[in-house]
C-alpha cells in the first residue's frame, strides 16, 4: 500500500509541477503527517524532491527530473490501452494515437509489454450504434484547434427551424453514438449544438476565459437528462401484456423504462398497468407505443386512446385491402 502511495505521489509531483502537502493527503486519503513522512522517505531513496516555503510553497521534483514506467502495474497498463480511441482521436486531428501507444509499449518493462498487446488484439471500440454510421463533420477539427487554443468562433448553424449565428466559447466536445456534440457558452449560458450541423465555422484571434467550475461530464448527463424530460413531457396510463412487459425492457429509451411505474399484479388476462412517459404530441406519444403492436392497450388519455385507434385503423384499412392469399 505504501509503495503505490509513494509512486502516486511521485507522479502527481511530476505532473503537476508543484502540490502543497493538503492537496497530496486528500489524493492519497492520508494524513498530512503521513505525507511528510513519506516525502522523507522518497527523499531518502534519491528521488529529488525539495520543499519551497511560504504561502505559495508546496512539493516540487528537480526540473528535468521524469519517473520511468516501470512503476505501473498490469491493471493500469491494461487501462493504458482500454483507453485509447484511435477513431476519435483521427477524428480530431489527433492522429498520433497509434505512434503513441507504440512508443509507450517501447517504455514499458518487458513483463508488462505482452499485457499491452492482448489488450488491443482482443479488445476494439465501434462508437456509433447498431444500424448507424459514425458522422464526420466538416468542421470538427476547427473546434478542436478553438477549443484546445481557447479562442471564439463564429458559427452558421442549423436548428430543426432555422439557420442561427452564434459566437460561442467551445468548453468541450463529446462523442455519443457516432455523433459529435460542441458544449459551447453564448454569453452566459452553456449550450450544445451537434456538429455535424454546423454549416460555416471561423475561428477569431480573441481568446476567453473557461469558467473555473464548468465540469463537462456533469453538463453532458445533465443536458442529456433535460432533453430527454423535454421529449416525454405527457403521461400515459397503458396495459401491458407479458410480452409487452419484456417488450418495455426491451424498446424503451433507458428514460422512460426507468420512470415507468409498473404494478405488481395482474388482472385476470395477466396483463398489468403501468404510468409511463411519452412524447410531446399525441402522434409522437402514438407512434412510440405502436412499436409494442397488439401487445399494449392506452388508458388515458383518452386524446392517446383515440389516436391510437385512429391509426390502428387506417392500418388495418391499408393492409386488408392490399391483402392477398398466399
Amino acid at each position: 500500500m505504501r509503495a503505490s502511495r509513494l509512486l502516486s505521489i511521485l507522479t502527481t509531483l511530476q505532473a503537476k509541477g508543484q502540490v502543497t502537502a493538503p492537496e497530496l493527503a486528500e489524493a492519497c486519503e492520508v494524513s498530512v503527517r503521513t505525507i511528510y513522512r513519506d516525502v522523507d522517505a522518497l527523499a531518502a531513496a534519491g528521488i529529488p524532491v525539495y520543499a519551497e516555503r511560504g504561502a505559495e510553497g508546496g512539493f516540487r521534483l528537480l526540473d528535468g527530473y521524469r519517473v520511468r514506467l516501470n512503476g505501473l502495474s498490469p491493471a493500469e497498463t491494461d487501462a493504458l490501452f482500454m483507453a485509447g480511441l484511435p477513431g476519435a482521436a483521427a477524428a480530431l486531428g489527433l492522429d498520433g494515437m497509434n505512434a503513441a501507444q507504440t512508443k509507450l509499449v517501447a517504455a514499458l518493462p518487458q513483463s508488462l509489454r505482452a499485457n499491452a498487446s492482448r489488450m488491443q488484439a482482443r479488445f476494439h471500440l465501434d462508437a456509433p450504434g447498431w444500424f448507424g454510421e459514425a458522422e464526420e463533420p466538416q468542421h470538427l477539427r476547427l473546434i478542436a484547434d478553438a477549443l484546445l487554443a481557447d479562442l471564439l468562433i463564429d458559427i452558421r448553424y442549423q436548428t430543426w427551424r432555422a439557420e442561427k449565428r452564434r459566437r460561442v466559447a467551445p468548453l468541450g466536445l463529446v462523442l455519443k453514438g457516432g455523433s459529435w456534440y460542441l458544449a459551447g457558452q453564448v454569453e452566459r449560458s452553456v449550450r450544445t449544438y451537434r456538429v455535424a450541423r454546423v454549416l460555416d465555422c471561423a475561428v477569431t484571434d480573441e481568446t476567453f476565459t473557461r469558467p473555473a467550475d464548468f465540469d463537462l461530464a456533469a453538463h453532458w448527463r445533465a443536458a442529456t437528462e433535460r432533453l430527454e424530460a423535454e421529449l416525454h413531457p405527457n403521461e400515459a396510463t397503458v396495459r401491458l401484456s407479458p410480452l409487452g412487459v419484456k417488450l418495455l425492457e426491451a424498446l424503451s429509451q433507458p428514460y422512460v423504462r426507468t420512470r415507468t411505474c409498473l404494478a405488481d399484479e395482474s388482472d385476470a388476462d395477466g396483463w398489468r398497468v403501468a404510468t409511463m412517459p411519452v412524447g410531446t404530441t399525441l402522434w409522437h406519444a402514438a407512434s412510440e407505443l405502436l412499436r409494442f403492436g397488439a401487445e399494449v392497450e392506452v388508458l388515458a388519455p383518452p386524446e392517446l386512446r383515440a389516436k391510437m385507434a385512429e391509426v390502428s385503423q387506417a392500418m388495418a384499412e391499408r393492409y386488408g385491402g392490399s391483402a392477398t392469399t398466399l
